[in-house]
């Protein structure tokens, strides 16, 4: 294989989607026309393997061959300034999808069903279609891989278009400096949902992303004293470089600040600055801004749009997904708020190198509560080295709560699941005075749970110290001290999630399993306190 090309070539242009939608046609004629190299994996896997696909499929089954195309894209991700047909599946896989849509531009070509079939009529070397019914194979195919593609950023539909055209498309999304994105759809209950867009420099972007969901109106952009130095800067150019107009709202930093009062001054600004109902709210920061900047997008003129443009690991991968905003009260967290789904969450990882290292690691309690609540494999890794990326974390970790939250999308039921390790975290803080970091208190939260579930007998006795390992692996706590447990105790029973008079415990039965518990006696909280508060 060639050497690796130098770091100032074009990222790679990958063609992605089902068989017959044009990738090796269309991307044989991008890389003539681009002067750059073209490659189609089938031909390589063919050549590596040296015997065709259907004999790989005969003799290894589809595993093999899907190892060998994991195997071959991680050596073509390694180079630049190609172009890449892959085969259909290749992307399926949410590590691959992962890897390429981070270093490449990636497109996925997509057709009808009967321009497909009329194309792959009579192609004996399809393995996967071999079926007395082709057109129904087809349209199962496309079913089980359709949540795959959604997350491919491009798309470009090739039924009635000719090679030719599609290349022009591709080679437009080159030509505009894309890629690098990767795109997670969540669908709404009364809407048409909206992405959570994946991507280094994103945020030098968001203009064009605004306009691209024709949202055209004033913006307000909602941020705190710590973050607006750093990332404020880089937004006003990127408006200004647009020729939009947008006011800037940045408010005082912390919990603590995070009640009506603030939220009245910044009705107050908005109203000065003539926002109208076309305008949009703009939150840019943690977990407290974006909750605050969401109630107001929810309340200030009855609904105005709203965007997510986080700045913690915690708020990109928990608080920015969902829809739920709120402020406290002086009784408890979140006593005040409403629902509001975004148009666009921008999640942009370059934010992240100027978090201190402390907030980071209150990021990864979130990570760790939706590992345990439904992804095994990304707390195997978090058990062991780790994701293979930083964006590869925030993918694993926020399907997780897409999956949840679209199922359920008003905490009817399952959504409760989210509250892993909060019933206990949340009266930590409270409290503290709001003097522990949230991520903290979900940390011991996720503990607590634990030893709770053991103690019940609902879970091994060894999953509590299992679960302390990584999180303390991580640089969290998994003790606290200072916290009298009667206060905690007296917390909880403010807790929003409570039912009537009985607190609901969400509990782990296994990682990847966990369940909501409302039969908890008061005499197993204390004895969990115990084992977790010095």
């Amino acid at each position: 294989m060639p050497e690796t090309a130098p770091p100032e070539a074009p990222l790679n242009i990958v063609l992605t989607g089902f068989m017959g939608v044009g990738k090796t046609a269309v991307g044989r004629a991008v890389a003539a026309r681009l002067g750059r190299e073209f490659v189609d994996m089938d031909d390589l896997i063919v050549e590596t393997a040296g015997m065709s696909i259907p004999e790989i499929f005969e003799r290894y089954g589809e595993d093999r061959f899907r190892s060998l195309e994991t195997h071959i894209l991680r050596q073509l991700a390694a180079r630049r300034g190609l172009v890449i047909a892959t085969g259909g599946g290749a992307l399926v896989d949410a590590a691959n999808r992962e890897l390429m849509t981070r270093t490449s531009l990636v497109i996925c070509l997509s057709a009808s069903v009967s321009a497909i079939e009329a194309r792959v009529r009579g192609d004996a070397t399809r393995p996967l279609l071999a079926s007395p019914d082709r057109r129904q194979r087809i349209v199962d195919l496309m079913n089980r891989r359709a949540a795959a593609y959604a997350e491919i950023p491009y798309r470009i539909d090739t039924t009635d278009r000719s090679v030719d055209e599609v290349a022009d498309m591709v080679i437009d999304l080159a030509n505009r400096g894309l890629g690098g994105v990767l795109r997670l759809p969540v669908a709404t209950p009364h809407g048409a949902g909206y992405d959570i867009l994946i991507g280094s420099g994103l945020l030098g972007q968001i203009p064009e992303l605004l306009a691209q969901r024709d949202l055209h109106g004033h913006v307000a952009v909602i941020s705190d004293e710590h973050v607006a130095p750093h990332w404020q800067p880089r937004l006003e150019q990127a408006f200004r470089k647009a020729g939009r107009e947008a006011i800037f709202v940045t408010l005082p930093a912390g919990e603590a600040h995070k009640n009506l009062s603030t939220i009245a001054r910044i009705y107050e600004e908005l109203v000065m600055a003539g926002l109208d109902r076309r305008s949009i709210i703009l939150a840019l920061g943690g977990g407290v801004i974006g909750d605050m900047a969401g109630f107001v997008a929810a309340t200030y003129l009855r609904g105005v749009h709203f965007v997510q443009v986080p700045t913690t690991l915690l708020a990109m991968v928990d608080a920015s997904v969902g829809g739920k905003t709120g402020v406290d009260l002086p009784q408890g967290k979140n006593l005040v708020g409403a629902f509001k789904q975004p148009r666009l969450v921008v999640v942009d990882p370059a934010v992240l190198a100027t978090l201190p290292a402390a907030e980071f690691r209150n990021g990864l309690a979130e990570v760790i509560k939706h590992a345990i609540i439904a992804d095994p494999t990304l707390f195997a890794q978090l058990e062991g080295d780790g994701p293979e990326s930083l964006e590869s974390l925030l993918a694993r970790a926020l399907r997780v709560k897409i999956d949840i939250v679209q199922r359920d999308p008003f905490e009817g039921g399952e959504r409760a699941h989210l509250n892993l390790g909060h019933t206990f975290g949340h009266a930590f803080e409270q409290v503290s005075g709001y003097r522990l970091a949230h991520g903290q208190g979900v940390a011991v939260g996720l503990v607590a749970s634990a030893h709770l579930a053991a103690l019940r007998g609902d879970c091994s006795p060894a999953l509590p110290e299992r679960i302390a390992a990584v999180v303390e692996r991580l640089g969290l706590p998994t003790r606290l001290s200072g916290l009298a447990p009667e206060a905690v105790v007296r917390a909880m029973a403010t807790d929003k999630k409570r039912a009537g008079r009985r607190l609901r415990f969400v509990l782990p039965r296994e990682v990847g399993e966990v369940f909501v518990a409302e039969d908890v006696s008061s005499g197993q909280v204390r004895k969990t306190l115990a084992l977790v508060l010095d």
